[in-house]
């Protein structure tokens, strides 16, 4: 299946968007959640709480597409290991720093072993996502910096002038 930004279709992709304030003071920080082998977005939004097709804050902005045949069993370990972690997360508080969506997404990718692998974290994930994937269009990528550089501008301006 392809990618199909109209209707917010990103099989096997882990999805970024900006998180209102934090991201305008740090680009790199933001809200991620990983798709389906169908495209269909979770994320960890809240305790408690994975969402599907709705994610906290907003449509994704940029993408990383992953390889189903890095996965062993394909489409059926991939979107296995994704209810899994879902199950897993529906049951836990969210914490800012150390157990938020990025900690989701790497469980969804420690369950189905990605490449191998069972040590993703959140600094790796990230790491990841920044090498290769692609912005939503060339508004993706006015959506994650135009507000950080009209942030700083601003504070470049009162600093300049007071």
């Amino acid at each position: 299946m392809e990618i199909c930004s109209e209707r917010h279709r990103f099989p096997f992709c882990v999805v970024w968007t900006p998180i209102p304030v934090l991201s305008w003071i740090c680009p790199l920080i933001g809200h991620i959640g990983i798709a389906t082998s169908k495209g269909v977005i979770r994320d960890f939004a809240g305790s408690y709480s994975v969402s599907e097709d709705d994610m906290a804050f907003g449509w994704p902005t940029f993408y990383k597409q992953f390889s189903p045949t890095n996965v062993h069993g394909g489409a059926e370990s991939w979107d296995r290991a994704i209810d899994e972690a879902t199950n897993v997360y529906l049951e836990r508080v969210h914490n800012l720093l150390c157990d938020n969506c990025h900690s989701f997404v790497a469980l969804a990718l420690n369950k189905m072993q990605y490449g191998g692998r069972t040590d993703w974290n959140m600094f790796k994930l990230v790491l990841y996502l920044n090498i290769g994937g692609h912005f939503v269009g060339f508004g993706g990528f006015l959506k994650q910096y135009l507000p950080a550089l009209f942030f700083f501008a601003v504070i470049a301006l009162f600093f300049l002038f007071y």
